[in-house]
C-alpha cells in the first residue's frame, strides 16, 4: 500500500468538505530553489492544479476556489505578468478535454476585464463550453482580492437603494453576501495555503469567517494528493461549533 491510498482509508467520506479553497503559494521560491527562472515554477504549478482539481472531483467536494491571480499581483515585474496571463490562458485551454470529461464547471470571479484580450476570451471560452457540467464547480479567482469584491458589492447595493429597489434597513448578511462574486457558493470548509506562508493575503475575507484554516511549508508546484489528503484529515480532526459550545455540537449531531 502506498502512501495516498494509507491517507485515503483515513478519510471519511461522510466528512468532506463541500468547499475548499487554496491559496497556491510557492512557485518562485520553488523555481529558485532550483535554480530555474520563475517562469518555470509557474508552468510547474499547472501540474499541480490539475492534481488538486483531479482530487477534489474524485473526493466529491462541490467547489474548489484557487488563488491564480490577485489585484496585488498586478505590481509584479512586467514580464512575469505577461508571462503568467499567456500561462493562465494556455493552461485552462490545454486543461478543457480533462475538466469536460470530468464534468467541472468553471467560474471566473474577479475583475476580469482587466485581463488581456486573448487571455480572457480562452478563458471566458472555456467557462462557456463547461456550463453546462454539473460536477466540481471549479472557481477561479483572476485579478481578484476580497477588497475589491468587498467594495463592489457595495457599490451595487448603494445603486439598488439609488434606484429605490432596495431599502437599506432590510439589507442582512445573507442580503450583502448574495452581492459577492462568489455567490451562490456556500462559504469555504476548509481554506488551505501551501508554501509556508501563514497569512490570508486578502483573500475571501468576508466567507472564510468559519473556514478551519491550514497552512502546509509544501511548495505549490510540490502539492500532490497525499498533501491534498493529509489537509482533509487534519480538517476532519477538528470540532466546528460555529460559536456555540461543544456540548451543544454533540447534541446536534
Amino acid at each position: 500500500m502506498n502512501n495516498l491510498d494509507s491517507l485515503l482509508e483515513r478519510i471519511d467520506p461522510q466528512r468532506i468538505p463541500q468547499h475548499v479553497a487554496i491559496i497556491m503559494d510557492g512557485n518562485g521560491r520553488w523555481a529558485n530553489l532550483k535554480g530555474m527562472p520563475r517562469s518555470a515554477g509557474h508552468a510547474e504549478g499547472v501540474s499541480a492544479v490539475h492534481c488538486a482539481v483531479e482530487f477534489s472531483s474524485d473526493m466529491g467536494i462541490k467547489y474548489l476556489t484557487l488563488y491564480a491571480f490577485s489585484t496585488e499581483n498586478w505590481n509584479r515585474p512586467q514580464e512575469e505578468v505577461d508571462t503568467l496571463m499567456h500561462l493562465i490562458g494556455w493552461a485552462i485551454e490545454r486543461e478543457l478535454p480533462d475538466l469536460l470529461r470530468n464534468n467541472v464547471r468553471i467560474h471566473l470571479i474577479g475583475d476580469i476585464k482587466r485581463i488581456p484580450d486573448e487571455a480572457r476570451q480562452r478563458l471566458i471560452n472555456s467557462r462557456e463550453a463547461t456550463a453546462h457540467c454539473t460536477g466540481l464547480n471549479l472557481m477561479m479567482c483572476l485579478s481578484y482580492s476580497s477588497r475589491w469584491e468587498i467594495t463592489e458589492a457595495a457599490r451595487l447595493i448603494a445603486r439598488e437603494v439609488a434606484a429605490g429597489n432596495l431599502n437599506p434597513e432590510s439589507i442582512s448578511e445573507d442580503n450583502f453576501a448574495s452581492h459577492l462574486s462568489t455567490s451562490p457558493a456556500p462559504d469555504p470548509d476548509l481554506l488551505i495555503r501551501t508554501g509556508g506562508e501563514e497569512r490570508i493575503s486578502n483573500f475571501l475575507l468576508w466567507q472564510i469567517a468559519y473556514s478551519e484554516l491550514y497552512f502546509t511549508p509544501v511548495l505549490w508546484p510540490d502539492f500532490d494528493k497525499s498533501t491534498y489528503a493529509e489537509a482533509i484529515i487534519d480538517f476532519q480532526s477538528r470540532e466546528r461549533r460555529f460559536g456555540m459550545t461543544s456540548a451543544q455540537v454533540n447534541e446536534n449531531i
